[in-house]
């Protein structure tokens, strides 16, 4: 085994070199020629004009060489960081149990195609659950903690029958990634010491059950809360908002608020404060309640690539947190009731005689 890892790095090795195979051999070439061969060293213009271009040519010949290898490394780490992002903040499905879905991010740190926020919807016997969140901070130092939520949620939101069992899950997940992650940090401190460099690291995070009939459970966890599009534009009611993750514990008694649903036909859409907190080049925030409000039914992933565009525009492109958007259309339509055809009546149980 230690044998083939072996061979496999050379192998890496000797391909990273290869470009610059050909311009070196004829540096050598050239090298050769001006210190071992008579004609090269006679003075005269001429000669210093064959010896310069020489030079120029392997001069050339080394830095596009160079530029190749780093072009071929740049595509192979674009390729890993693509796949990375499909694994880490895979797209949901389209659709799943009766419900429209589309999801986008975009991060501030350039050239990032994954940041602190985080989103993913699962459908589970308890019905769609969905989870949301921002890390604080933003780009590829928040990634450990969006790693250790997004995993848990996976695993959770189909084994606990309870959404207040989801989120200690969650709660204990990140817990435990910052105490491994202090711990690798300062590996003098105790483990069991609750003092820790990364105490100060949170996560808000908005936690919803999408029922069969349309009635929402959610846990606000410090998270801006959703707007609903139907007949109009508003913010979601989402009763009291508990701390955000890795702030303070949770309460020991966990009741979600149930008193909102997504009625047939209308939307939700679930975004981090990035969305709502990007300014322009006069300081003026972003409007997402008026970019909200366009065509009525708009399909998910059209409404994700019109928002994005015009945060975009607003912003010229120059975002300062990430952001993240969850979209969610209720596709499941009621069947009403048909009414009785006329002259049909129910029969009715003929009664019984009694000797």
């Amino acid at each position: 085994m230690i044998r083939t890892r072996s061979l496999v790095s050379e192998g890496s090795r000797l391909r990273r070199l290869a470009p610059l195979a050909l311009p070196a051999a004829w540096g050598a070439v050239a090298v050769g020629w001006k210190f071992g061969c008579p004609p090269a060293r006679q003075p005269g213009l001429p000669m210093r004009v064959v010896t310069s271009v020489v030079f120029l040519t392997v001069g050339v010949g080394l830095v596009v060489g160079v530029r190749r290898g780093l072009m071929r490394e740049l595509a192979r780490v674009r390729a890993v960081a693509v796949a990375t992002q499909q694994v880490l903040l895979r797209p949901p499905p389209a659709r799943l149990d009766g419900l429209a879905l589309a999801a986008g991010q975009l991060s501030a740190s350039p050239g990032a195609s994954v940041g602190g926020d985080l989103y993913e919807a699962v459908a589970t016997p308890y019905g769609v659950r969905i989870v949301i969140g921002d890390v604080r901070g933003h780009g590829l130092a928040a990634l450990g903690a969006v790693v250790a939520v997004l995993g848990s949620f996976r695993e959770a939101a189909h084994d606990e029958p309870e959404l207040g069992g989801v989120l200690r899950r969650l709660e204990r997940a990140l817990d435990r990634h910052l105490r491994e992650r202090a711990r690798e940090e300062h590996p003098a401190r105790s483990a069991t010491d609750p003092e820790h460099p990364v105490a100060e690291e949170f996560v808000t995070l908005l936690l919803l059950e999408v029922a069969s009939d349309g009635r929402l459970a959610v846990f606000n966890c410090g998270h801006p809360g959703p707007y609903r599009l139907g007949p109009v534009v508003e913010r979601l009611p989402l009763g009291e908002p508990l701390p955000p993750l890795g702030v303070l514990p949770l309460p020991g008694a966990l009741a979600p608020y149930t008193a909102a649903r997504l009625l047939p036909g209308e939307t939700l859409v679930l975004h981090t404060d990035g969305a709502e907190e990007a300014r322009d080049h006069r300081g003026r925030f972003f409007a997402l309640d008026t970019a909200l409000a366009g065509v009525p039914g708009e399909a998910p992933a059209a409404l994700v690539r019109r928002v994005h565009t015009a945060l975009l525009h607003h912003t010229g492109g120059r975002l300062a947190d990430d952001v993240a958007l969850l979209v969610v259309r209720n596709d499941r339509f009621r069947v009403p009731a048909q009414p009785a055809e006329p002259g049909l009546r129910r029969s009715r149980p003929a009664p019984s005689s009694h000797c």
